[in-house]
């Protein structure tokens, strides 16, 4: 397989800490949940554990993977290649697929982080009122 450059993906910005950020305007809080309705759906965030998990991979393997047909994957691929969470190359017949949004990577992170949590405090007892 060739070689890709690291230059190929978007990492997170350098930012103030969220406390420190001024409140969301109502626009900023719109987009935001554009963003978290793209990502809210089962089918997407398999897709993209499965890029992070193997790097880049086409539809056919993808679609495999996550037990769907090649045309609901491209389907899906392409909600997020339209936020620029993922980017494509040809690769003869095949399109080929991978992660390009590392902050997409941190936030799948946290969101199984937060998912275990909640799942552990649940089982044992220990939710707050």
């Amino acid at each position: 397989m060739v070689a890709r450059s690291k230059l190929n993906q978007v990492a997170c910005r350098e930012a103030p800490a969220l406390k420190d950020r001024p409140l969301l305007s109502p626009i900023q809080a719109g987009g935001l949940a554009a963003v978290f309705k793209v990502l809210a759906n089962d089918t997407r965030l398999r897709l993209l554990h499965a890029l992070v998990r193997a790097d880049e991979l086409c539809v056919n393997d993808l679609a495999t993977r996550v037990g769907m047909k090649a045309q609901a994957v491209s389907n899906q691929l392409q909600r997020l290649a339209d936020l620029g969470i993922v980017a494509s190359r040809r690769e003869g017949n095949n399109i080929r697929y991978r992660l390009v949004d590392l902050c997409v990577r941190t936030l799948l992170d946290q969101g199984l982080c937060l998912m275990e949590e909640v799942s552990d405090r649940t089982r044992h007892g220990n939710t707050c009122s």
